[in-house]
């Protein structure tokens, strides 16, 4: 949640709302290019300049040259995105907003944005379907899409100067330093992070839950299955395409579940 979606979530509940994260994730370029079935690169400026419009050609010379070999085709690129306000797209839009001063200062960092270019598409899955179905699209989808529809994906190059592409391992390893730099509130974000094999659209995913719950069986449940989601429950989020939280991580959390009250 934002400052402001903090300040109002107070005013209206009277409690704080807690930020729990859970596991992590990642938003991956995807596309259906016809007759390409190569892994593409794509820098920071490739990504911020196809979606400010500035790059409209599969065979603009910027694509061309991270890409060579590649017979990237001389047409359009149907820019998809989500039409809908979406974790997704913050951090899409959070990861443009940290590689490019031009996106920060036209477009932003939010749920929901006013897009410089392209056709909206409802959901990860609205997406999903624009780029299966779409010659010369490019989308972004969650990374559990992208591998569970068999979408071709990208590598992104990382603050480190290095291609890498989105999995369980890379994802954890944007997260890798984050247990020294998680803030008490846990409101952390890992977009381009820092470390040569780290995925730089990666991301938290957060249980949003009040400090204060007068059910006392609902708040036991609650804070229950919280500790089980930290402990026994990670092993469940690799084979859904979601990577294990940092140990440093998950022993922070388990001194915050005492704040539920």
């Amino acid at each position: 949640m934002s400052d402001d979606e903090v300040r109002v979530f107070e005013q209206k509940r009277g409690c704080r709302a807690l930020h729990f994260p859970t596991a992590l994730g990642a938003d991956v370029p995807t596309y259906n290019i016809p007759g390409v079935t190569a892994e593409l690169k794509f820098t920071p400026d490739l990504l911020a300049g196809v979606y400010l419009g500035r790059i409209r050609k599969w065979n603009d010379p910027e694509l061309v040259k991270v890409n060579p070999g590649i017979a990237l085709p001389d047409a359009e690129i149907v820019v998809v995105h989500r039409s809908d306000g979406s974790g997704t797209t913050y951090v899409w839009a959070d990861y443009l907003s940290k590689i490019s001063e031009e996106w920060r200062s036209k477009v932003g960092t939010d749920t929901s944005v006013t897009w410089p270019v392209g056709v909206g598409a409802k959901g990860n899955d609205g997406v999903t379907d624009i780029v299966r179905t779409t010659p010369n699209s490019l989308g972004y989808v969650e990374l559990t899409y992208a591998i569970q529809n068999a979408l071709q994906g990208g590598q992104v190059r990382n603050s480190a100067g290095n291609f890498i592409r989105a999995n369980v391992k890379s994802v954890a390893a944007a997260a890798a330093e984050s247990g020294s730099s998680m803030p008490d509130d846990f409101r952390l974000s890992i977009t381009n992070a820092p470390g040569k094999d780290a995925y730089p659209i990666a991301t938290f995913t957060w249980l949003l839950i009040p400090s204060k719950i007068a059910d006392t069986g609902k708040k036991t449940a609650i804070s229950d299955f919280l500790r089980w989601s930290l402990s026994d429950g990670q092993i469940f989020a690799e084979p859904m395409a979601y990577a294990r939280l940092p140990q440093a991580v998950i022993t922070k959390e388990d001194e915050a579940i005492a704040q539920i009250q």
